[in-house]
């Protein structure tokens, strides 16, 4: 079990960027220029402070979290296996390609390698570049090749390094995409110190490094940048076309390293379809964004060997739908609210339907099941009916697919972010709302004429922060893992804002106090208040968070990864938990028989069968069910057999009960329809050493954590 232990010891205001003035030639600052070129200078410094308050944020925040690591694990100091052990679960098999690239004799056989690899699964030979999101490791393995960096710098570093490196790019497009917002890169600074402030939150990266999302989640967050730029009114057509190849390139990096790219963007898209029907974007520029997402998409599919799962997305059945649907509905932004709101009625249910029938479609001529399990875990997360499948058990007794806990809430209102956070959604949703149905209810030309009259409005790049938000809020408080996405963006939507003139402009109005001096004034105070009160509040707590020295300390880990090196041919296929075997790839590059690169149908058939280990089996049966798969050594681990981090009904061995018709183990009810099994658990019996089962297996390795087995190859 891995542990960590404690370490033996031997600024002023700034004008508003690219953002128009809600008083004609009225600075943000309340003054009024004295002339043109004094206006031009003034904007030209504060965007180069504002630009080098971004970089240097986002440097620190890099060395901040690669500080936290090097801290908590004193990874320069431990063994290269301890090294690797770190990496967790399919981290670890990620991390192993990249290593399998260096090691290679070239690139073209690292390649070769890849494309035809019989080592992850056995007697299966599989496509790594078409099953997983591996490109980035292929990308950073042949550019330390052929940097000539191999003397200074180990191929372990330049790795963590470069994902260090991401976050700069992350906190910076968080602030950039605030400063777009508000028109002050004072709302960026805001931004970045939430995200810093607020990091057990915001991000895992400095112990969970080569997870998917950690590579992917800085491109989104250029993405959205880009698309709040691009959603801004009066662009030139070259501005128009840059930002939108910075959208495209954004979301082809994004869908290249993130394996669930396709659930992300599809929200991204309702976000679009809602604010579109609702006349709250150019619907030009949405049609971009739809046939952007589409391209990256099927480019990406492209790349991976036109991988099934992403041809059967419902984010390409959608945005076709959507381009169809507006076809066949020409006149839906034409007549009154009730005619309308009868035509938009109808267009979400065309949409729907025709989302549906081509998903249906496609997934009927592909044969695609990859993703059914997601589906069920959704089906059964959401009550539509208990569920005995294995696969959407072992979802749904992950408390990273929980629901997101309440004390979540509690750690952003330390900070202010949750307060501020909420201040905001409440007036922008109330604001769009009003939006909305004026929209609906008036002639778009006469719309266009009097939207200058209006007290009450939003600006598109707005609306979609406030959707994008929204719906992301959501699906992070149904599932705590992808948390990650909301947070994140909460803290550029509360920081906008906190320091958008619209806003306390707004709120002013209501209050008949307008003036706007004194919306000036508001919305630079109360920010940088904010600002104070959080260095004062959370700076000391973050000094001893780095001062405070652990290190890495699995000793029954590193010793079975040594004994599987010294004592087992390279050819050995080993069997066992899908975590630790992403463990025993990395460290010993053993075969394996099944991981934790869950999207597929026949691994996670093959990884129930594997897990009989588990399950109330005769000693036989396991021994068919490994030796069909070509094992040689199984890995029994005790804190699977004997588990009791999850409480009953939720262990893995009761999932396996359930799954084969068997009572639970322990006290407590069980459905009446269920059945006690005729055998004992394997897992436990085998270590009696019973004739029995040391006809099949012999015991060649045990520790205070594993044992291992070599099983018989009779004739």
């Amino acid at each position: 079990m891995t542990t960590i232990r404690q370490r033996k010891v031997g600024k002023g205001t700034e004008a508003a960027e690219d953002q128009p003035s809600e008083e004609t030639n009225v600075k943000p600052d309340g003054k009024i220029p004295s002339d043109p070129t004094g206006g031009k200078l003034w904007n030209i410094l504060s965007v180069t402070i504002g630009g080098i308050v971004a970089i240097s944020l986002g440097l620190l925040t890099s060395v901040y979290v690669a500080t936290l690591h090097e801290n908590d694990l004193w990874f320069s100091n431990i063994k290269e296996v301890e090294r690797e052990i770190s990496f967790r679960t399919e981290c670890g098999l990620y991390y192993s390609y990249y290593k399998q690239m260096i090691q290679a004799a070239s690139i073209q056989q690292g390649l070769h390698g890849l494309v035809y690899d019989n080592k992850t699964e056995s007697v299966r030979t599989i496509n790594i570049l078409e099953r997983m999101n591996v490109y980035q490791e292929v990308f950073l393995s042949i550019l330390y090749r052929i940097l000539p960096i191999q003397q200074y710098l180990e191929p372990v570093y330049f790795y963590i390094y470069t994902l260090f490196g991401l976050q700069a790019v992350y906190v910076i497009a968080l602030y950039v995409t605030s400063w777009l917002l508000s028109g002050t890169w004072l709302s960026g600074l805001l931004a970045a110190c939430w995200y810093i402030t607020n990091r057990v939150d915001t991000t895992r990266v400095e112990f969970t490094i080569p997870l998917r999302e950690n590579w992917a989640l800085p491109f989104f967050a250029v993405q959205i940048a880009a698309i709040t730029y691009l959603l801004r009114t009066h662009l030139q057509p070259v501005q128009e076309r840059l930002t939108l190849m910075a959208v495209f390139v954004a979301t082809f990096l994004f869908s290249l390293t993130w394996q669930f790219n396709q659930f992300m963007m599809l929200i991204q898209a309702l976000a679009l379809f809602i604010l579109d029907c609702l006349d709250m974007l150019p619907t030009a520029k949405v049609t971009w964004l739809y046939i952007i997402q589409i391209s990256g998409l099927l480019l990406v599919c492209v790349l991976q060997f036109f991988n099934s799962m992403i041809l059967g997305s419902l984010l390409i059945s959608f945005n076709v739908s959507v381009l169809i649907a507006r076809t066949i509905q020409k006149n839906l932004k034409k007549g009154g609210l009730l005619n309308r709101l009868g035509k938009l009625i109808l267009h979400v249910l065309l949409v729907l339907c025709l989302t549906l029938l081509i998903n249906k479609f496609i997934k009927k001529i592909l044969n695609l099941e990859s993703d059914e399990h997601i589906f069920k875990f959704l089906k059964a997360k959401f009550g539509f009916g208990a569920t005995r499948d294995f696969d959407a058990n072992l979802y749904l007794c992950e408390e990273a697919f929980g629901l997101l806990p309440l004390n979540t809430f509690s750690r952003l209102s330390s900070t202010l972010l949750f307060y501020v956070y909420g201040f905001v959604l409440f007036l922008l949703t109330v604001a769009a709302v009003i939006v909305a149905l004026r929209n609906l209810s008036s002639n778009q030309v006469k719309l266009k004429e009097k939207t200058e009259d209006y007290t009450v409005t939003l600006k598109p790049d707005a609306a979609y922060s406030l959707v994008h938000t929204v719906l992301f809020g959501c699906l992070a408080l149904s599932t705590m893992r992808m948390k990650y996405l909301w947070t994140s963006h909460m803290c550029v939507f509360a920081s906008f804002g906190l320091c958008s003139t619209e806003v306390w402009k707004l709120i002013l109005k209501c209050l008949h106090l307008y003036t706007s001096q004194r919306t000036q004034v508001i919305k630079y105070s109360i920010p940088i208040i904010t600002l104070l009160y959080i260095s004062f509040k959370f700076w000391p707590g973050i000094m001893d968070e780095l001062s405070e020295l652990r290190e890495f300390y699995d000793p029954d880990t590193v010793e079975l990864m040594n004994w599987i090196k010294s004592n087992t041919p390279n050819t050995a296929v080993f069997a066992g938990s899908m975590q630790l075997l992403a463990g025993v790839k990395l460290c010993t590059g053993r075969t394996l028989t099944n991981h934790p690169h869950y999207e597929d149908k026949n691994l996670r058939e093959r990884t129930k069968q594997i897990y009989q280990i588990y399950a109330k089996q005769s000693p036989g049966d396991v021994y068919g069910i490994l030796r069909s798969f070509g094992t040689d050594y199984v890995i029994l681990e005790d804190s699977i057999c004997y588990e009791r981090r999850h409480s009953r009904g939720c262990r893995l061995r009761d999932l396996l009960d359930v799954a084969n018709g068997h009572i639970m183990d322990g006290l407590g009810e069980n459905e009446p329809d269920l059945k006690p099994s005729l055998y004992p658990r394997f897992c436990e019996e085998i270590k009696k050493n019973l004739p029995s089962y040391t006809m099949h297996f012999t015991r060649v390795f045990q520790n205070k954590t594993f044992h291992v087995y070599k099983l018989a190859k009779h004739k």
